[in-house]
């Protein structure tokens, strides 16, 4: 069987959250009102306590979404990525994400974001997988629903475990970085979880655990201190 490396976006791979940059962009660009900025702030400060609630915020999300084109969205978020996303990426993950692939691992991304903020990145590294919240779409036309369960806590882990049966790859050999400990499920059913600059619940908990944690700088491209082993030949599973 396979092995996956799973990451996480905001504050593992990116040095920050790009729901806060997105929303800058679209205050500039005019398709955003302040209380929209105001909302994404405090959205934020729950998600990093732990206390979040994906259905509501799923809901009042899904408001500024519905009735909108999808191809215009994903150029808009592709011009987005490029101009304000990239200049956050940490050097040295996207090394990691390089290194598991010579290893023979498979890279994949691993976030509650939806695909149209998750995709540049994914093809910005190479990545062909990518786990996110789908968006409903009918006719080219988002229709303000999403695909459940949601790609968050115990829902990242169901679409992981999907993606393993579907690929072939070993969960308890496999790979899961994240900052959050809203990710604990998938970090409990991975073999190897790693920790990137984690908010203080999570640190307290690898502390206690013995998980590694890294820290990433931007601008460093020194390599991180994490052995992985390989290479490994992986061979795609076949139905």
């Amino acid at each position: 069987m396979g092995i996956a490396a799973f990451f996480d976006i905001d504050g593992t791979l990116l040095a920050r959250n790009s729901a806060t940059l997105y929303m800058r962009h679209l205050r500039r660009t005019g398709q955003a009102r302040r209380r929209d900025v105001a909302w994404t702030l405090y959205y934020l400060a729950r998600y990093k306590l732990g206390l979040l609630d994906i259905q509501s915020t799923l809901v009042e999300s899904m408001r500024f979404v519905i009735g909108k084109d999808e191809r215009a969205m994903m150029e808009d978020c592709r011009e987005w990525y490029a101009r304000d996303v990239r200049p956050y990426l940490y050097p040295q993950m996207a090394a990691l994400v390089a290194t598991h692939r010579e290893a023979g691992h498979v890279p994949v991304l691993a976030t509650s974001a939806t695909r149209y903020l998750a995709e540049p990145l994914a093809t910005d590294l190479g990545i062909g997988h990518f786990l996110v919240t789908q968006l409903v779409v009918e006719e080219g036309i988002f229709t303000g629903k999403a695909v459940h369960p949601i790609c968050y806590g115990d829902g990242k882990v169901h679409w992981a475990r999907a993606l393993a049966a579907q690929e072939g790859f070993d969960l308890p050999r496999s790979y899961f970085y994240t900052d959050s400990v809203t990710d604990l499920p998938l970090l409990e059913a991975v073999g190897h979880p790693f920790i990137v600059h984690p908010d203080p619940p999570l640190r307290r908990l690898a502390e206690r655990r013995g998980w590694t944690i890294l820290r990433p700088r931007l601008g460093d491209e020194t390599p991180l201190p994490l052995a992985i082993p390989g290479p490994e030949r992986y061979t795609p599973h076949l139905t």
